[in-house]
């Protein structure tokens, strides 16, 4: 037997941390993401794994593990041969982990099990707030509002066509951790107005609003969370400084770094960026100054295929 299936990544509009306090969101399938294969061996004792394209470290080899163990319960065990190819940046905002949690559970148990991927994510990613899952899942264009189904949404063609995916790196916290930082500052005044201005972008995003002013007040009010790092504020300001605009599409890092992990005053990435421009050529030198990574989504959706 040989199954093969693909999950997307996603692209968060608006939405981050906000969607978890109930506010909308809109998310949308990003052009790349995972593929997951399976070629049963019978007279194999085990399930061998290979990942190729971007590589998970060990604690991403064990991530899978669990998800396929999940898969297994009241099943016989896989055995064969299970290979990722992946093409997401892993930890940067993406949906890398939910995407691998899809396509391994399509792959594994077949197109249809909505229900059993569902709880697989809820068992390797606790505390979700579910945008990622609908999305990725759905592979189409997402109102998210926490407690309610989500519900499709037609954007203009090509509306992204002059934007780029910036990779400002790894953060150095996790996105559990990052949303447990928020929800112990949820009474603060300023926490508050920014998730609602969050999900105000939302609704302008669902309008038709031009992006650009969208994406300038949705940064504002991420930076007000404390999840953008200097850096990449730094970027984002040179880039609205040029006309264009530009926020985190996860969850961002720490402003002020805390993690025990790092040397005092180490700040870690923010993961990956969503910058709009007219001529998007244009925030390439502002992208490159910072040492950062940029491809044009247009470039991206040709390379998938799409």
């Amino acid at each position: 037997m040989r199954a093969t299936a693909f999950a997307p990544g996603k692209i968060i509009l608006s939405g981050e941390y906000a969607v978890v306090f109930g506010e909308p969101g809109i998310a949308i399938p990003a052009p790349i993401g995972i593929r997951a294969t399976f070629v049963e061996d019978t007279k194999s004792d085990h399930l061998d794994i290979k990942w190729q394209g971007i590589v998970g470290n060990d604690a991403w080899i064990e991530y899978l593990r669990k998800i396929i163990a999940l898969a297994e319960q009241g099943r016989s065990p896989f055995r064969g041969t299970l290979t990722i190819v992946n093409e997401l940046p892993l930890q940067k905002g993406m949906g890398s982990s939910t995407a691998l949690v899809i396509a391994v559970a399509r792959c594994l148990l077949g197109q249809g099990k909505e229900a059993e991927a569902h709880a697989i994510e809820d068992a390797v990613n606790p505390g979700n707030s579910g945008i990622d899952f609908a999305v990725i899942w759905n592979d189409a264009p997402l109102l998210f509002r926490r407690g309610h189904p989500p519900t499709p949404i037609t954007l203009p063609k090509n509306f992204l066509a002059e934007a780029l995916l910036i990779d400002t790196g790894k953060p150095t916290e996790t996105t559990a951790e990052l949303v447990a930082w928020v929800k112990e500052r949820e009474e603060d005044p300023r926490v508050k107005q920014a998730l609602k201005d969050i999900g105000r972008c939302a609704e302008r995003i669902r309008k038709g609003e031009d992006l650009r002013p969208v994406f300038r007040d949705h940064h504002r009010a991420q930076a007000a969370l404390g999840i953008v790092p200097k850096t990449v504020a730094k970027m984002i300001a040179e880039i609205e400084h040029l006309g264009g605009g530009a926020k985190v599409i996860g969850a961002g890092g720490k402003t002020l770094l805390r993690s025990s992990g790092a040397p005092a005053g180490q700040a870690g990435g923010g993961g990956m960026v969503l910058a709009i421009h007219k001529n998007p050529n244009l925030l390439l030198p502002v992208v490159r100054r910072q040492k950062f990574h940029a491809l044009p989504l247009a470039l991206l959706r040709t390379s998938a295929g799409l």
